[in-house]
């Protein structure tokens, strides 16, 4: 089925990079096997970045046990759940699971296909950071942390929040334009959350572009590039997580992000 689905991708997003013939595959995790997730690949980022909570008043503790992430039937599961779970000395009513990746890269050509999960007050998201972001828990931060958010730069390639259900978005965050950023776009996805879409990403040193299933809906191309627009010339690591916000429904008990491969492109001369 997988390799079927391939085959259909060439006439999108793998004919984008037929067009660049010299991208090649550079890093990747096809989510093979059964159990925990490669602890090469990947971290679990679980230590409260405050202290006490997460940021956008989430609700969720991140964990890193295998209910809340693991390797299955060729994909990666990400749970969120309904539980009480003390961590930290913070007890919270929901859980979940953040990774980020061991891998870090300048532009580049970035897939994921993935089947999202549903319910308001879900919050799933694909995106990436600067490798330099001061962040407690991060995998980079001992080596690499110098600099604070937003000043890092931040690619969202893909956000669903579930009181939208099927309304997929894209954003960049930077010192110009955070948080509720107005460098965004996006598109209704009918099945976000029934079927296995590819998100992709392609950062050169121009721009930025967002697509999903071959379909661009958002392009960031400042015309001025300087440290408050443009803090994406140097790495970027990736995030994959769920998050969880206080509108999430009584009724709610858990839901599944499914990831069936993350595959990193690059064009040598660009490097």
């Amino acid at each position: 089925m997988r390799f079927a689905f391939s085959i259909i991708i060439c006439l999108s997003s793998v004919l984008l990079l037929a067009q660049q013939d010299n991208y090649k595959l550079v890093w990747s995790d096809e989510f093979d096997g059964q159990g925990a997730i490669d602890s090469t690949k990947w971290h679990h980022q679980t230590q409260l970045p405050n202290g006490v909570s997460w940021f956008n008043g989430e609700i969720q503790h991140y964990t890193n046990r295998l209910t809340n992430s693991y390797v299955s039937d060729g994909t990666l599961k990400i749970v969120s759940k309904k539980e009480d779970f003390t961590d930290q000395g913070v007890t919270r009513t929901h859980t979940s699971a953040r990774l980020n990746s061991k891998f870090a890269f300048t532009y580049g050509y970035l897939q994921i296909r993935a089947k999202l999960p549903s319910g308001t007050g879900t919050w799933p998201a694909l995106w990436m950071l600067g490798q330099h972001i001061k962040e407690l828990g991060g995998y980079w931060e001992p080596t690499h942390g110098a600099m604070n958010w937003p000043n890092c730069g931040e690619i969202d390639i893909m956000e669903h929040w579930g009181r939208n259900q099927n309304f997929v978005q894209s954003a960049i965050h930077n010192l110009a334009s955070y948080g509720d950023t107005v460098n965004k776009g996006g598109q209704q996805i009918k099945t976000a959350s029934t079927d296995f879409h590819i998100y992709d990403v392609l950062w050169t040193s121009n721009r930025i572009s967002f697509s999903i299933d071959g379909k661009e809906h958002y392009v960031y191309e400042p015309k001025i590039k300087n440290t408050q627009t443009w803090p994406f010339d140097t790495n970027q690591y990736l995030l994959l997580n769920v998050a969880l916000l206080p509108e999430i429904s009584p009724s709610f008990t858990q839901s599944i992000m499914e990831i069936d491969y993350v595959r990193i492109y690059q064009d040598p001369d660009m490097k």
